[in-house]
């Protein structure tokens, strides 16, 4: 068989996958990537962008129907769903064909096919026809994603349960929909359906919904979540789940209550599962734990000359996480490394109404650590153009260290929240203090200005609150 020689192979063109490759290529690598389905990945075709699509229109119709507050009249205020389902596709698509482009612009030779790696730096690439070719390569760089985690007992058939992937694309509004797992992904499905007209019951197995984030907020969330009128479960679990091809019914089980649900949809979002099988990892010898490919700061696994990023690495399973991971592993491919992965400072973003969106440390990490800490917490309601666009709800926390104020993290629940949140992750990434961010000036009038506000709290020098 004969072998065809590239320098820099990219394994997946996700967020990761794509980006590394253009950072390659501008390093002055001849790059190939390869991709067995779209380009773009998960998050451009089946993900981030398409979700936060549907999630636009979820708010949009909430917006219409209380546009009487703002002096216009509504009289009858329609959903036609399987619109906004083909509005998400479109904008997926037209971005799918952006990064077709950019590797066009930046001369990246795209493999359309299953790869699948070998020792001695080689890679065998099957196409849809069934036709292989083996590549050989200087260095590879691995971002093959992940995929929904299976819940026992269900057949995702993409009309009674469903994962986010057949959701995206499913043309009818259920009536009564149970949501398991609140993390990201089930809340922002949980909001968009229940929006739309859906009644929802979201169930998480932990004590709060949106577990890894700061307890007050969760909480915050919960209320205006269930004020809206859905139904949250915490502290609970599913037993007996069962489908037919009309509805699902389920057990859920908090402590020693059950309560019997059923309805006409299911849609299981208990986490995701690294895509590492299959792949020839143990054949290349490349190190794994529980299913992750063991790196290091630089993205290098314990073979030389073979990377890996994104969901298939540990840490937070996020787009730009892996995005970023791409840059640092493409410039130490190119022996230009600047800087080292800082995984605690990657901002976490979960796209409901109102927004969560936060960076650091959580008060339960602070405490856990035995850190002394003060806490500045500006709700909404009191910033002025919060008020004037008519989105009060949230607030912003802000914990700094005690003693110099150095901004161990930020918690932001509000309908832009994931726009704010790129400040504190500069404030940290520069060292910043607390009074730092109080001698810059913050436009007025602007939903900015909260983060100031905050951290003025924290230091005991409020002024308009």
């Amino acid at each position: 068989m004969n072998t065809q020689a590239r320098d820099l192979i990219v394994l997946g063109s996700g967020p990761g996958g794509y980006v590394a490759a253009i950072r390659a290529a501008q390093l002055g690598r001849k790059v190939s990537i390869i991709e067995r389905d779209e380009l773009g990945g998960i998050c451009l075709n089946w993900g981030c962008i398409p979700s936060k699509s549907l999630l636009r229109a979820a708010q949009l119709y909430h917006d219409m129907k209380r546009a009487d507050q703002f002096g216009f009249k509504t009289d009858s205020i329609k959903v036609d769903f399987p619109r906004v389902i083909d509005r998400s596709r479109e904008v997926a698509g037209k971005l799918s064909g952006g990064v077709s482009y950019l590797m066009k612009k930046n001369k990246i030779e795209v493999i359309a096919g299953h790869g699948s790696i070998d020792a001695g730096n080689k890679i065998h690439v099957k196409d849809s026809a069934g036709k292989s070719t083996t590549y050989s390569y200087k260095d590879i760089i691995i971002a093959t994603g992940a995929r929904p985690r299976p819940f026992p007992g269900a057949e995702i058939d993409g009309e009674v349960a469903h994962t986010y992937r057949t959701a995206l694309e499913y043309k009818r509004l259920p009536q009564k929909l149970l949501v398991v797992g609140a993390g990201a992904i089930g809340v922002e499905f949980a909001y968009f359906f229940h929006t739309l007209g859906a009644r929802v019951t979201l169930v998480e197995m932990f004590d709060q919904i949106l577990p890894v984030e700061d307890t007050e907020i969760a909480q915050a969330l919960r209320k205006l979540l269930e004020k809206e009128g859905m139904t949250i479960k915490t502290g609970a679990k599913i037993t007996d789940f069962k489908q037919t091809s009309k509805n699902a019914s389920a057990v859920i089980q908090s402590g020693d209550s059950e309560e019997k649900w059923s309805g006409d949809c299911a849609l299981l979002a208990i986490g995701v599962l690294p895509n590492t099988e299959d792949i020839g990892l143990e054949k290349a010898g490349i190190k794994t734990d529980r299913g992750f490919i063991v790196v290091d700061q630089y993205l290098r696994t314990n073979v030389p000359n073979h990377y890996a990023i994104g969901d298939i690495v540990p840490g937070p399973q996020l787009a730009h996480k892996a995005s970023h991971e791409g840059l640092i592993a493409a410039e130490a491919a190119a022996g230009k490394s600047l800087h080292a992965m800082d995984y605690s400072n990657i901002p976490s973003c979960t796209y409901c109404q109102p927004q969560v969106a936060s960076i650091g440390l959580t008060e339960r990490a602070v405490k856990e650590r035995g850190l002394k800490y003060r806490v500045g917490k500006m709700p909404f309601s009191a910033i002025g153009k919060a008020i004037a666009i008519g989105e009060p709800e949230g607030m912003i926390k802000v914990i700094i260290d005690d003693e110099i104020g150095e901004v161990l993290g930020v918690h932001i629940l509000h309908s832009e929240a994931t726009e704010l949140i790129a400040e504190a992750g500069i404030i940290r990434s520069h060292e910043g203090i607390a009074a730092s961010v109080l001698e810059t000036i913050h436009p007025h009038p602007t939903l900015s200005e909260s983060m100031a506000e905050a951290m003025a709290l924290a230091l005991g020098r409020p002024i308009n609150f």
